[in-house]
């Protein structure tokens, strides 16, 4: 753990990429995924100019370029690769489906899109290809890498031995990624971050936890949002770690094996999935890592129970943050971590609360710092700044003294029950108490005598009100914060990211409630 140096934050992600393997030596392996051919910062930097430089002949200067990729160690290379030849790699949620994928093009001005045929096939991606194909040409890294020949491999070498003078230069402000938001809420925003939000935000992260050049880091979370990108990626590799890529979160018994084979100190989940590891996991096989590093959705305390239970007193840092921010804000730390709350705010990140009415003990959360976007795309294709350097995170939060935060709630998921403002989040924690093992989301419909009326659903076969009401009493819990009204479905829909996907639940409570109609 060192203090944070908002000046030397100021890099190009090429350069910090450069100047790290001049730190932790080029021989260095850095970057390994299930193939397990493990690359070191010199292998990274001659295979990104390699790739790169075939990229550039299809491509333009600054053009915002589409990745379609997993994590792996070829989505990483591909994303460095874009940077050598100063193109803005544009990150595709491929789980978000084709309206979204497609909005997400035109937005961006996405011309080009590239990934991979293994991928397409596994993934059974045929369909967002094709329509993908309508709007951008798609192009095959297998098909590229087919045409790199002799020329290209001495140009890699010569890059390799000299690299900032063969890379394209851009400045630290430039577009470094774009990235589109969840859609937790609606449709997908274009988040612009520059390459110093990046860079930042890894340097960020690196002064407010300790971390061991020996560690391994094992990211199983997708490569198209920001806390795999940011964290599971680019901090690793820029602080000396070997970052090992993982292609899906989904795959719960192939995890935990690999994260004991590969030596993984620190693993990136969600409270979702890492609740499914320990699940599946055998004793020995998550009992290795240092800590594991949770964001996206809050942790139940039933999953740091499980793994203190299974694999021992390994810490559960629950972190927070926003694809506006690169995305971390805030996180708990090995030696204080907090249950209850989302941890201790980076430094360098200031912060401002406005009141929200109905709401007393907390603010609705602005913050600003090196972190913090360039902006959102709009329309027009450029990019709207936030005002002032402040991105409003929509959350509700409380503040300690010493700056631990605590979510309780987004503003938009508050509803006013006969005059009292309600959390629909401590509605899903109610939920979440009586019945631990099953997953829950709770939205708020109009309602012509309260106002608003709160509808759980569940996966809760068996779920009824009366229990909920009964722990409401039991814990002096507000009654008004207790659905009466309970949907039960085979699953809760997610996104790609682990987040519930609030609008597919909307449509549920939508379909049952015309069907009763």
């Amino acid at each position: 753990m060192s203090a944070f140096d908002s000046a030397a934050a100021q890099s190009t992600i090429f350069d910090a990429l450069v100047a790290s393997a001049r730190k932790y030596g080029a021989k260095k392996p850095i970057l390994e995924d299930q193939e397990r051919t493990p690359l070191t910062y010199l292998d990274l930097i001659r295979a990104a100019f390699a790739l790169g430089r075939k990229i550039a002949g299809f491509t333009a200067k600054g053009e915002r370029v589409g990745v379609m990729l997993p994590s792996s160690s070829g989505g990483v290379v591909t994303f460095f690769a874009l940077h050598a030849f100063g193109r803005v790699p544009t990150m595709l949620n491929f789980t978000s489906g084709i309206r979204n994928l497609k909005a997400a093009c035109e937005l961006a001005g996405v011309r080009t899109v590239l990934t991979s045929h293994r991928f397409v096939e596994q993934g059974k991606l045929h369909d967002l290809i094709d329509a993908l194909e309508t709007m951008t040409k798609v192009v095959y890294l297998e098909d590229v890498r087919k045409t790199v020949g002799l020329p290209d491999r001495l140009f890699a070498a010569a890059a390799g031995a000299l690299p900032k003078q063969f890379r394209v230069p851009t400045r630290p402000g430039d577009p470094g990624v774009i990235l589109f938001t969840s859609g937790s809420f609606g449709t997908p925003k274009g988040v612009v971050l520059s390459q110093a939000n990046l860079v930042a935000n890894a340097r960020q992260i690196a002064a407010h936890i300790r971390l061991d050049p020996d560690w391994v880091f094992f990211n199983p979370l997708p490569i198209f949002h920001c806390f795999g990108l940011t964290g599971g990626a680019l901090l690793p590799i820029l602080e000396g770690m070997k970052a090992f890529q993982y292609p899906s979160p989904l795959h719960i018994k192939q995890i935990p094996p690999l994260v004991k084979d590969t030596g993984a100190a620190v693993l990136f989940a969600t409270d979702t999935f890492l609740n499914q590891y320990a699940r599946s996991a055998e004793r020995d096989e998550l009992a290795g890592l240092t800590f594991v590093v949770c964001g996206a959705e809050k942790v139940r305390d039933e999953t740091h129970n499980l793994i203190a239970e299974k694999f021992g007193p390994i810490p559960i840092l629950e972190g927070y943050g926003a694809t506006e921010a690169s995305p971390v804000i805030a996180v708990n730390l090995p030696q204080d971590n907090r249950r209850g709350t989302v941890g201790k705010l980076l430094p360098g990140v200031e912060t401002r609360l406005e009141p929200v009415e109905g709401i007393p003990g907390g603010g609705r959360l602005l913050v600003r710092g090196p972190n913090v976007m360039a902006g959102y795309l709009n329309a027009q294709g450029g990019i709207d700044a936030p005002s002032g350097g402040w991105h409003d995170t929509g959350d509700v939060v409380a503040m300690s003294d010493d700056d631990w935060i605590r979510i309780l709630g987004r503003v938009k998921r508050f509803a006013k029950i006969g005059g009292e403002m309600v959390s629909l989040t401590a509605a899903e924690d109610l939920a979440t108490a009586v019945w631990p093992d099953s997953r829950h989301a709770v939205i708020a419909l109009p309602d012509p005598k309260k106002g608003e009326r709160l509808i759980l659903v569940t996966d809760r076969r068996d779920a009824e009100p009366g229990p909920l009401v009964a722990h409401a009493q039991q814990i002096g819990a507000p009654e008004l914060a207790v659905p009466r009204k309970i949907i039960k479905v085979p699953e809760i829909p997610v996104l790609g990211t682990g987040k519930t996907d609030y609008p597919a639940i909307q449509r549920i409570v939508d379909a049952e409630l015309q069907r009763v109609a």
